[in-house]
């Protein structure tokens, strides 16, 4: 698995403290007053918690395998990957907890579970080759957050910072994962094999989510929400049209997540949200090799 572009990191990558207060709950259709865009993105946080857990686990297993080996690069990159997602899944559980105190049944939680207790029987390379592909999808979808303004205007300001915050970081490492993978000599047809897998089970995961939900509303037959999401997924700056190229780019030989360069996205983010985090870690900055 040879690639020209495992030289490219973004600087800066860091632990952030983020300066927003949930506890006192937030507006359900908090996107744009949209009940489609909202309860898509409520559906994908119900998704987090558990799999970030996961996530954090299968990386950190091969913590100190990558210091043998002498990259004190990735070594530290992987401290950074898994204090990144454990205050992602921190936040996240108050998000949804506020969410089931409203009535809202966390479906896939509880189905990822199920599967996350079905990978006990995998490999550690295996399951870091499942945290690899979830990782290109939230990478993925956390550029389409920084890239297109569209898909976050109109949100509640706590609800944007949160949002905009959590696709940052996740552009930030998402060659973590991947890399710790290649340093482990994991093969791309396991890797490919598990992608296929999860995309469907992606996709699944977030419709049933967000159906549940849309159906409690008394909102999933309503026309105005099927409206808003074919504009969602469909539109200029659609979904499908943001995500199509980054998922085939995945299955190239010699994909790299780097060779989508947006750090100058990260850089705009960190700009805009100065004043709303502060750095728990050091930042530490990979140069080129």
């Amino acid at each position: 698995m040879n690639t020209t572009a495992s030289a490219l990191h973004t600087d800066g990558m860091t632990v952030r403290h983020l300066d927003v207060d949930i506890s006192q709950g937030f507006p359900i259709y908090w996107n744009n007053n949209d009940a489609y865009r909202s309860q898509l993105l409520n559906a994908l946080s119900f998704m987090f918690p558990v799999g970030e857990q996961f996530f954090i686990d299968s990386v950190r297993h091969y913590a100190q395998d990558v210091a043998a080996q002498g990259d004190t690069q990735l070594a530290q990159d992987i401290k950074h990957f898994a204090g990144q997602e454990a205050t992602h899944r921190h936040l996240h559980q108050q998000y949804n907890d506020f969410l089931v105190a409203k009535g809202y049944t966390p479906w896939v939680e509880e189905a990822l579970k199920r599967v996350i207790r079905l990978t006990r029987f995998f490999s550690p390379l295996s399951k870091l080759a499942i945290t690899v592909c979830y990782e290109h999808f939230t990478a993925i979808l956390g550029d389409g957050l920084l890239r297109h303004p569209s898909w976050s205007e109109g949100m509640a300001p706590t609800m944007r910072t949160i949002w905009l915050w959590h696709a940052a970081e996740e552009s930030e490492h998402k060659a973590v994962a991947f890399d710790t993978y290649r340093a482990m000599h994991g093969g791309y047809g396991r890797l490919r094999a598990f992608y296929l897998l999860i995309s469907l089970e992606f996709l699944v995961y977030a419709f049933v989510q967000s159906t549940i939900m849309l159906l409690k509303d008394g909102q999933f037959f309503k026309r105005q929400t099927w409206g808003s999401a074919l504009r969602f997924w469909l539109g200029r700056e659609g979904i499908l049209w943001h995500t199509a190229p980054h998922w085939l780019a995945f299955l190239k030989p010699g994909f790299h997540p780097w060779q989508h360069d947006n750090r100058a996205l990260v850089a705009r983010w960190r700009a805009e949200f100065a004043n709303a985090y502060r750095p728990l870690t050091p930042q530490t900055t990979r140069s080129p090799a």
